[in-house]
């Protein structure tokens, strides 16, 4: 089991994964959305944000910084080799 967690202040749980690879999926959906809010005006990134996947003993396994890009389309925070997708095919 893992936990998602938005670090931002005030640090909040986002969700729960049963595996790596969906943590790391909801991670890249929390960053499109807030790419998508940065886009539309809402909110305010400031100094972007930080998300966290901790293991069920709340142990930090991965951590990730992300400022959204207004200037371009979302492009996943996620790549294939973190996915364990082999030769980049799901």
């Amino acid at each position: 089991m893992f936990e998602i967690w938005e670090t931002s202040e005030p640090a909040r749980l986002i969700s729960d994964a049963g595996s790596l690879k969906v943590a790391l999926e909801k991670v890249d959906t929390m960053c499109r959305l807030r790419h998508d809010q940065a886009v539309a005006h809402v909110g305010e990134a400031g100094d972007g944000y930080h998300f966290e996947i901790r293991d069920h003993d709340g142990r930090a396994l991965a951590r990730l910084s992300y400022v959204p890009d207004t200037s371009r389309a979302y492009q996943s925070v996620v790549v294939d080799e973190m996915r364990g997708d082999e030769d980049g095919v799901p």
